[in-house]
């Protein structure tokens, strides 16, 4: 699972207010090599909630990132390559992805988040 889609995720539990963001239990972790596209970063940087990305890269082990951003940044070469490899080329593998009100878990097995809800859950 990539960063963005993370980023995108929330706890969907009935009665939870505060579902997002989800925080991550890291069990394996891979790098994959993405196709640097400049153009891309900049159109998906307005849908991501930096401080929530920031964090999240933080707990993956991506720490050259900075706290705060403004779009000038996007001429910047070198952050966008730090932000293409936070974004895109770190996958969690396996794992949990744990909501910050209940702290239920939801694993991630494969790269891939399951976020099915229990019965009681819906």
């Amino acid at each position: 699972m990539r960063l963005l889609t993370h980023n995108m995720l929330s706890c969907n539990i009935k009665g939870v207010s505060k579902g997002f963001p989800l925080g991550i239990e890291v069990a394996k972790l891979e790098t994959k090599t993405v196709e640097f596209n400049p153009q891309f970063l900049r159109h998906s940087f307005p849908k991501i909630e930096w401080k929530a990305f920031q964090e999240a890269a933080k707990t993956l082990g991506v720490n050259d990132l900075p706290e705060q951003v403004e779009p000038s940044m996007l001429d910047d070469d070198d952050f966008l390559r730090r932000f293409h490899h936070a974004l895109l080329e770190i996958h969690l593998e396996e794992g949990d992805l744990v909501c910050p009100e209940t702290g239920r878990k939801f694993p991630v097995a494969k790269g891939i988040p399951n976020m099915l809800l229990n019965e009681d859950e819906v």
